[in-house]
């Protein structure tokens, strides 16, 4: 076994699968998954990459406490962790007039609750003395959020500001916390969500049009999705560094742009952008 240890959360596919796979070079990954059994994608670049020495796969459902706990318990054999990396999620959508308060609490359960659950349960176990990091995977909808999507932005929204909360706390402390802001990616949680996870507008709801629109945009955009190589490639790096100096490290075409213009312009000319490149026009007619 390796001298550093790291845990990645979410990691049977997409960012995850990578990540664990980048970090093997260096780590003693703990790959975390919801279900092994259905881990397929993982366990076979597992075998391609003969990283089987390298990476452990274990049973973790970030909503489940008994889970947390069971897994807290398995931390006592691997020693000091070095490294977290915050990553499980999934993404709810629809409009909030015809959302339940039940799917932004599901939302929550994952990507909120559940990671503060699982940094609770690793914190003790992680190294004191300088070098160690958090780095929760947030999303640029955790700086800007878009319609259709409340759920999930606002879950984002609420890792930023924990992460920020806890940076301050376990600085001091030697552990250092970071959040990664990705863009649009090719990875499996979009189309997930649309097949699971999204209430679709019913034909004569007056959404309809509006949602069909997105909808539209989301489509003609994803042949520009970038490669989710690149944040597997960001988090090795950050993870080589001695210390993270920044909180967020934005990533993808576009990102640090739309953050910006987000931040500067003021809201109306924001509002005004949106809605044309959405709907084609400022306002639904």
């Amino acid at each position: 076994m390796k001298n550093k240890i790291a845990i990645v959360t979410g990691a049977s596919s997409g960012f995850g699968l990578l990540t664990a796979l980048k970090l093997a070079n260096t780590y003693f990954v703990i790959a975390a998954v919801r279900q092994p059994a259905k881990a397929e994608a993982l366990q076979k670049q597992i075998a391609e990459h003969n990283a089987g020495s390298a990476i452990e796969v274990t049973d973790l459902d970030v909503t489940n406490e008994q889970s947390i706990r069971l897994f807290s318990e398995k931390l006592k054999h691997y020693g000091t962790v070095d490294l977290l990396v915050n990553n499980a999620g999934a993404a709810y959508g629809g409009f909030a007039e015809e959302l339940s308060l039940d799917d932004y609490r599901k939302q929550f359960e994952t990507n909120v609750f559940g990671l503060i659950a699982v940094t609770k349960a690793v914190l003790p176990y992680m190294k004191k003395d300088g070098g160690a990091k958090i780095i929760n995977i947030s999303s640029i909808s955790g700086q800007i959020a878009f319609p259709a999507f409340s759920p999930y932005a606002s879950s984002k929204y609420a890792v930023e500001g924990f992460s920020e909360s806890l940076r301050l706390e376990l600085r001091p402390f030697g552990i250092d916390v970071a959040v990664v802001e990705p863009g649009s990616y090719r990875t499996k949680i979009w189309d997930t969500s649309f097949a699971e996870r999204v209430t679709l507008p019913k034909p004569d709801s007056k959404y309809a049009r509006y949602f069909e629109r997105i909808s539209a945009y989301i489509n003609n955009s994803r042949s520009q999705y970038g490669n989710p190589e690149d944040v597997a490639e960001l988090i090795g790096r950050m993870a080589a560094k001695k210390r993270l100096n920044k909180l967020r490290y934005p990533v993808g075409k576009g990102v640090r742009l739309l953050i910006f213009c987000h931040s500067w312009l003021p809201w109306r000319l924001w509002e005004r952008a949106v809605l044309r490149k959405l709907l084609k026009s400022p306002y639904l007619k």
